[in-house]
């Protein structure tokens, strides 16, 4: 079965190119079982392969650029990180009519948050207070500019108000202009740009017995603005959880104000984009901007 897509310029992928792929290009897995795993990714379509292993295929041309980086970085940022992150086994080159490379990673267990109903919702805030600031800690010496955060809030000002406005009647508009109103002319100050996940969501964290055990899709990965990563108090927890958060990652209170306004403004961009074609992306960027205009 071809796999849906989620963009109008995306590739087509099933199991049987997968198979063909994996099997031409490393023939020492060519007995493995192959199958589709469910994911609310919108950037790869994942194949498990056999039990230690997954492969990432890029939907779109935009995400091929990301494999070089995750191959360089990831294992640098896995020695420095209090939990697991994506293990790089190989590179395959495009073929079968596919045309983008692809990636083999080692599988990772877990199961991703059940947003709403966490298991141990203040335990999980301390983890991922713990990875957000081990990763601020890590040297930004020869990183990339991450995906978000490298630009300043601001410019996504116009972008995000036209947004908001289209969204009036899915969302409290006028509510949610007023706290992106506060958070764009909340300054950064002097400080300096820390590595970041740039994406912490849901679908891209692991949980076991309701702790974090792992940090997945790092495809936004770089330095940036060190509010960008706090959109996990707002995408995944609340309430009291959420203060737990804030106070174990140690953060000012203009940082805060910044990361509920990046909060805001992905949310935003991600339900005009996904209403049509992702129901679980559109539920959640629906939740996060109810989370947003909540006060602290």
């Amino acid at each position: 079965m071809r796999v849906p897509k989620l963009h109008p310029d995306e590739a087509d992928i099933d199991e049987a190119l997968v198979r063909g792929l994996v099997d031409e290009q490393f023939p020492r897995w060519a007995g493995l079982p192959l199958r589709h795993v469910a994911s609310h990714g919108t950037s790869n379509v994942l194949y498990r392969l056999g039990d230690e292993y997954v492969v990432r295929l890029p939907r779109v041309s935009g995400s091929v650029s990301d494999l070089a980086g995750q191959r360089r970085w990831l294992p640098f940022l896995a020695a420095r990180l209090p939990v697991a992150v994506p293990e790089p086994v190989a590179e395959g080159r495009p073929g079968r009519g596919f045309p983008y490379p692809w990636a083999v990673h080692r599988w990772l267990p877990g199961a991703i948050p059940e947003v709403g109903s966490l298991a141990k919702p203040e335990a999980l805030a301390e983890d991922l207070a713990a990875f957000v600031s081990a990763l601020r800690r890590v040297d930004t010496a020869g990183a990339p500019a991450a995906y978000r955060g490298r630009r300043p809030l601001a410019e996504r000002d116009g972008d995000t108000r036209d947004v908001l406005r289209r969204l009036a009647g899915a969302i409290d508009s006028a509510a949610a202009l007023a706290v992106w109103d506060a958070a764009v002319r909340t300054p950064r100050g002097t400080r300096p740009d820390v590595w970041l996940h740039a994406d912490l969501q849901p679908g891209n964290l692991l949980v076991d017995d309701g702790r974090l055990t792992a940090v997945i899709d790092f495809e936004c990965m770089g330095s940036g603005d060190p509010a960008v990563d706090l959109i996990v108090a707002w995408y995944v927890l609340d309430g009291a959880a959420r203060r737990v958060f804030r106070e174990a990652a140690g953060l000012d209170a203009d940082t805060w104000a910044r990361g509920r306004g990046w909060a805001l403004s992905i949310a935003a961009h991600e339900l005009a984009y996904y209403r049509g074609s992702n129901p679980f992306m559109a539920r959640t960027a629906e939740r996060v901007i109810g989370e947003t205009l909540r006060p602290d």
